[in-house]
């Protein structure tokens, strides 16, 4: 069965997105088979891939409840559940909604066996649509950047995990925490990057994301990095932090 990873961060800008599509990416590089769920009324993950206006997407999978026909499979890409602007209403109609909290996960119960990996994109906030996400997941990817105002919102992220352990999904756990936007001239990224180490010891990943200019410019091509500049340095950050992420998956399987 794959496995179903939120990649989550209440505060916005952080490179949630820009991790979700380029680690996807990486790992169908290395021939993984993965699945992208958009589930940001943004699409901005959707649109990073080129995929736009497309008839079969996220609302369609938590109103109806059915994955049939929302897997949009490009060559040498993810398969992707697309996101949509009529999504930003969806959390008003799921209230009503028995099972309101566990709607995506019922619907992922159909294809998780056919994925080595699932991604979330989830939206920079706490409602149902990011309370779906969790309650599907096995486990939660933190991206985060290295400045004072994403340590502070991380406390936030930290008890919305603990609010939906207890109350939806007492088996998720921390994937793991990207540093995006990694700038080593300044002093504060060190000192941010102890804080951080210290609080999640191994959970933090040894590769980190670098600021890119092509890794800001690829989505507005429709691109991932890979395909929009592989020998950039954000390619090759990418492209490291997916074999790290392998290796990690390799170590867990022999314990």
């Amino acid at each position: 069965m794959g496995e179903i990873i939120a990649v989550a961060n209440q505060k916005g800008g952080v490179g949630k997105t820009t991790t979700s599509v380029n680690l996807a990416k990486a790992l169908v590089l290395r021939r993984k088979k993965i699945l992208l769920i958009d589930i940001d009324p943004q699409a901005n993950c959707s649109s990073g891939l080129g995929v736009e206006n497309s008839p079969a997407n996220i609302y369609d999978v938590l109103v109806n409840g059915s994955m049939a026909g929302a897997v949009t499979a490009k060559d040498h890409l993810p398969d992707i559940v697309p996101s949509t602007r009529d999504l930003t209403g969806a959390e008003i109609e799921l209230v009503g909604m028995e099972d309101r909290e566990y709607r995506l996960k019922k619907a992922l119960t159909a294809v998780k066996g056919s994925y080595d990996f699932i991604f979330i994109d989830c939206p920079p906030s706490l409602g149902l649509l990011t309370i779906n996400a969790l309650t599907a997941s096995d486990s939660l990817l933190i991206p985060l950047q290295c400045e004072f105002y994403a340590l502070e919102g991380l406390g936030k992220l930290l008890n919305t995990l603990k609010y939906v352990r207890d109350a939806f999904n007492e088996h998720l756990r921390i994937k793991g925490v990207v540093l995006t936007m990694y700038d080593s001239r300044l002093n504060l990224t060190a000192q941010i990057t102890d804080e951080i180490k210290n609080f999640f010891g191994e959970k933090l990943f040894n590769t980190v994301i670098p600021r890119n200019v092509r890794l800001a410019e690829a989505p507005s091509f429709g691109k991932d990095i890979f395909e929009y500049d592989r020998h950039s340095a954000g390619a090759a950050s990418y492209m490291k932090l997916g074999d790290e992420f392998l290796a990690r998956e390799k170590r867990n399987a022999q314990k």
